[in-house]
């Protein structure tokens, strides 16, 4: 089965985060029996034998980068079926995309998904986070005031956690390279 790692805060190569190399190879020697980064931003698709394994798998992987590179960052897993069943479905198709500046998924910690209710939306009115399900929100960002909306700040400050987010054009590439 295959899964996507989004690991917070990475750009691969630069001071405390992994190389490629690194990256793949800690998903290996963590179980997966294949890892692929896509990206450099802290994107990785990798397969484990059965579901249950993989964010053990991802935490492994973490420990080891952790050791490697000095990583600090926590990884979100989502499967790759899930990612494709949520590209199909089109979500953002109800917003003009005249109106927006981004759209954007973000993955954080599943547990805390009671905390967030949509819509959510910025002080500035430039982000909008209009559905939430465990361990991923939904949100379109806007230009007000000559700046873009960003969703972590927002999600952050609700959660009280860290998020990791991705443009769902990444998203949209990942799922036709991989799923």
């Amino acid at each position: 089965m295959k899964f996507a790692a989004f690991l917070r805060n990475v750009n691969l190569g630069q001071p405390g985060s992994p190389t490629r190399a690194q990256l793949e190879s800690a998903f290996l020697l963590a179980g997966a029996g294949e890892a692929a980064s896509f990206m450099s931003n802290g994107t990785l698709v990798f397969s484990v034998s059965r579901s249950r394994l993989a964010q053990g798998t991802a935490r492994r992987a973490c420990e080891i980068l952790s050791e490697a590179c000095g990583l600090k960052e926590p990884v979100f897993v989502q499967s790759l079926g899930h990612l494709a069943r949520l590209a199909a479905e089109n979500p953002f198709a109800d917003f003009d995309a005249s109106t927006i500046s981004e759209r954007c998924i973000s993955f954080f910690e599943p547990r805390a998904t009671a905390k967030l209710k949509a819509p959510l939306e910025s002080e500035r009115k430039d982000c909008l986070v209009f559905r939430v399900e465990p361990g991923e929100a939904l949100s379109i960002t806007r230009t007000t005031g000559g700046k873009t909306g960003y969703p972590n700040p927002v999600l952050e400050k609700a959660l009280g956690l860290p998020v990791t987010t991705r443009s769902w054009t990444t998203i949209l590439r990942l799922v036709a390279r991989h799923a």
